[in-house]
């Protein structure tokens, strides 16, 4: 049975939302205003629906998604857009998931 990614926040375009997963409630607050902003800075510029996601593994990974009838949503602008996330954010997204690794996988933090 495969184990189903843990969410760690997301953005819809289509509901204007912002979800964030309160079992990462201890990350410092300027940590989760930053992750606010890139999903729905993401969400406003290429649409459809963003979340951050830990695979198994501890993995941070992004998926998208749109409807079929979203004009709007653009999936190589996407593609795009996380690309640079990755590169400007490379830090950040790191340290996540190391913090992913420690406290929810008890691996003990070492490279």
């Amino acid at each position: 049975m495969k184990q189903k990614n843990i969410v760690l926040c997301g953005a819809s375009a289509y509901e204007q939302k912002y979800y964030f997963n309160p079992d990462f409630q201890a990350l410092p607050e300027r940590v989760r205003q930053e992750l606010q902003i890139m999903c729905v800075l993401f969400t406003e510029d290429v649409g459809g629906i963003l979340t951050l996601e830990f695979t198994e593994e501890g993995e941070l990974t992004f998926r998208t998604e749109a409807l079929e009838s979203d004009a709007r949503y653009d999936e190589i602008g996407s593609a795009l857009k996380i690309k640079q996330l990755r590169n400007e954010k490379q830090e950040l997204l790191e340290s996540l998931e190391m913090y992913f690794k420690v406290f929810f996988l008890g691996e003990d933090g070492t490279i």
